[in-house]
């Protein structure tokens, strides 16, 4: 039986900054984040976008009436959590309207949550095949005002279906994976901030690839010849192209056609930013919306990254019919982004909801995204769906 992603959907906020803009403002050479990144743009999320509203915006934009009677998980990969025991999956589940006899979970490992949730849905569907499952990568990349990481934030949500006889990609099994405890990224939780060593984490990103990807081929006998793309976790652009050149240093062949698919693969990165879990699926979305020269049968291998850290290599192979699925302007969909300038983005992305004595937020500016947060009661989260 064959198992994979059936539909894929993705939300972004209505907001995006020019990183120009940023670099100007904060003094630095505009080419540092445009050529030394390879990012141009980031999302920007005001307090009533969270983790929920993005979620199921995505998901929304994909699931029929059908898909949300026979869903019966719904996964959510996260490090943006908006409550310590409460999974955002359980709010997803009810703005969504999915039918009440479903699992509801939340998952966290740094990126890799969402690649975890994957596994997890694949492993459910071949237990119970007429059954569907919800994958959601959602998260909130932000590290403060005039940070080191500030070019380097994002804010967005991928929604995947997982089925079985998949509508866009067959998720093959041939899943490694490695686990290594290190300290380059973390929050613990009395910070607002994450706490990163920026040179470590770019080392072990590249190190864990370097010798996961080493065990894959001793593993499937498979190698980088065999594929037609690669989709790597993207923190920033510029990270996932040295992971690529550091697998693909003694065959410059196909790094020379990997590295083509490469910059189909980060036309919606470069614009968003960072979103964590759901980078390396947008990174997929971006491939398979803006290559010419994909085609089914091709097979496409993956490597996400979680700082802490957890890493895994798989592959998935297109489908006959895969670009049916897909949105053919969604570039043009980005670009009607509002435009902010710095001030009006250091206020609306760093602006922290006050509650009254009683647990009480009311007075949320207003929002006409199609999921919102409408105000907190009580210290409990309200939401509307337009």
């Amino acid at each position: 039986m064959n198992i994979g992603i059936d539909k894929i959907g993705f939300a972004a906020p209505s907001y995006v900054l020019d990183l120009a803009d940023l670099a100007l403002a904060r003094q630095i050479d505009p080419n540092k984040f445009k050529i030394g990144l390879l990012q141009s743009e980031m999302a920007v999320a005001p307090v009533t976008q969270d983790i929920v509203t993005l979620g199921a915006q995505a998901a929304a934009a994909i699931l029929s009436e059908e898909d949300k009677a026979t869903i019966d998980m719904v996964i959510v990969g996260t490090e943006s959590s908006i409550d310590q025991s409460k999974a955002a999956a359980v709010f997803i589940h009810q703005l969504l309207g999915i039918q009440p006899f479903a699992r509801s979970i939340e998952i966290k490992e740094a990126c890799y949550g969402a690649t975890a949730g994957l596994s997890l849905a694949k492993s459910h569907i071949a237990q119970f095949p007429h059954s569907k499952v919800l994958v959601i990568a959602s998260d909130i990349a932000k590290y403060g005002i005039a940070s080191g990481g500030e070019p380097t934030q994002g804010a967005g949500a991928v929604a995947m279906l997982v089925t079985a006889d998949p509508s866009i990609m067959i998720l093959n099994n041939d899943n490694v994976c490695q686990t290594r405890d290190i300290m380059d990224f973390w929050r613990p939780n009395y910070d607002k901030y994450p706490r990163v060593d920026g040179k470590f984490s770019t080392e072990q990103y590249t190190d864990c690839l370097t010798t996961t990807f080493d065990y894959y081929v001793k593993q499937t006998g498979k190698n980088l010849a065999d594929f037609s793309a690669m989709c790597l976790h993207i923190p920033f652009s510029k990270q996932g192209l040295k992971g690529l050149q550091a697998i693909c240093q003694n065959d410059e062949t196909t790094l020379s056609r990997l590295t083509e698919r490469f910059h189909e693969a980060i036309v919606y990165n470069q614009v968003v930013g960072n979103i964590y879990t759901g980078s390396i699926f947008l990174s997929l979305l971006s491939l398979l919306e803006n290559s010419k020269t994909l085609k089914a049968g091709d097979s496409i291998l993956f490597y996400s990254y979680g700082s802490g850290a957890v890493c895994e290599i798989f592959s998935g192979t297109l489908v006959e019919g895969y670009y049916q699925q897909l949105v053919e302007n969604r570039l043009d969909q980005l670009k009607e982004r509002k435009h902010l300038s710095v001030a009006e983005y250091e206020a609306i992305f760093f602006e922290e909801i006050k509650l009254d004595g009683a647990g009480n937020a009311r007075d949320l500016p207003a929002d006409d995204c199609p999921f919102a947060l409408q105000a907190i009661e009580q210290h409990q989260r309200r939401y509307r769906k337009n």
